[in-house]
């Protein structure tokens, strides 16, 4: 009851704070002088395709059957061949026995298509995704070279990420793409996934090293007492121990890697933030759809977020 009693002011301070927000939001939105058309957005989520259905040959309509929503028109050629042809019942523009030539339209046929946002959503999830494998790769092999004894292989991987985390992306992006790309003759995806991989494999490196750093030292001389070779202590002993404390700063990379992926428009990848920008371009609803990017980004990161809450749980769980 105490605890309860100390909460509520700072529960009710806190709704006060979010309605004077909102109402904040609400007073400025009502001084811009914009027309709000909302109900454009859904049809680039998901739209109703509309395929035109013709005659394959010059003939005769020897039957038409609808079925439900659907309708079944049989064709007979000069030839005699036999075709069926199936479409949507209400779009049905001949008769039986009527006469028909090549081209001619039989109906329509309606199916569910994804728009350019949730195409764009996609892109971006499996740029995203590949990027993530990749960074994380070769996060792990610098950050190990980072801790190495050899002078040449730790000053190397040294250069790596200062050079990398000394450069913005988009630079990187444009050096890729322009630069590789030419020379070597990659696709823009591949050139976009590579600098994006290299860009998180420099954070991922320095995340590895610090975390396999800050696992004490008598670890690894246990693992090798028992006979464990230096690979073998790293992998089954000071890895696991150190994953665990890595993976919130390491989660956080790849959520922001999510976020910096939208960079790749600009070598002309038709990702979420370019697809948003092509709707805006025919449409001219700027805030409708730049708010519907950011939420889709948001949604996106917060599942993400919520999934490495889990698992931090259950590691705390098996600790």
């Amino acid at each position: 009851m105490i605890a309860t009693d100390k909460v509520w002011p700072w529960k009710l301070l806190l709704a006060v704070i979010l309605i004077v927000t909102a109402a904040g939001i609400y007073g400025s939105v009502s001084r811009i002088d914009y027309e709000w058309r909302w109900y454009r957005v859904p049809q680039y989520f998901l739209y109703k395709a509309e395929d035109v259905i013709k005659t394959p040959f010059d003939g005769v309509v020897k039957n038409v059957s609808v079925s439900g929503s659907e309708a079944v028109v049989d064709l007979v050629s000069l030839d005699g061949e036999q075709q069926q042809l199936i479409v949507d019942g209400e779009t049905v523009k001949v008769d039986a026995g009527e006469d028909l030539f090549e081209g001619d339209t039989i109906g329509f046929v309606y199916e569910w298509n994804m728009g350019p946002l949730l195409t764009g959503l996609w892109t971006t999830m499996w740029i995203s995704a590949v990027s993530s494998v990749f960074g994380l790769l070769i996060g792990l092999i610098a950050g190990l070279m980072k801790i190495s004894k050899n002078y040449t292989v730790r000053t190397l991987a040294a250069i790596y990420v200062e050079v990398i985390r000394g450069t913005p992306l988009l630079v990187q992006i444009f050096i890729a793409y322009f630069f590789f790309g030419t020379v070597f003759n990659l696709d823009r995806n591949v050139a976009g996934i590579g600098a994006l991989a290299l860009f998180a494999g420099a954070y991922v490196a320095e995340i590895i090293r610090a975390g396999i750093q800050s696992i004490a030292k008598g670890q690894m001389e246990a693992a090798r007492s028992l006979g464990m070779s230096m690979p073998q202590a790293m992998i089954d002993v000071i890895l696991p121990q150190a994953f665990k404390r890595i993976l919130p700063p390491l989660s956080g990379q790849f959520i922001s890697l999510i976020k910096d992926s939208s960079l790749v428009s600009v070598i002309a990848i038709t990702d979420l933030t370019k697809s948003g920008r092509e709707i805006i371009t025919s449409t001219f609803a700027t805030f409708e759809i730049w708010l519907v990017v950011a939420a889709m980004y948001l949604i996106v990161t917060s599942i993400l977020s919520q999934f490495v809450f889990y698992l931090e749980r259950r590691y705390r769980v098996s600790d």
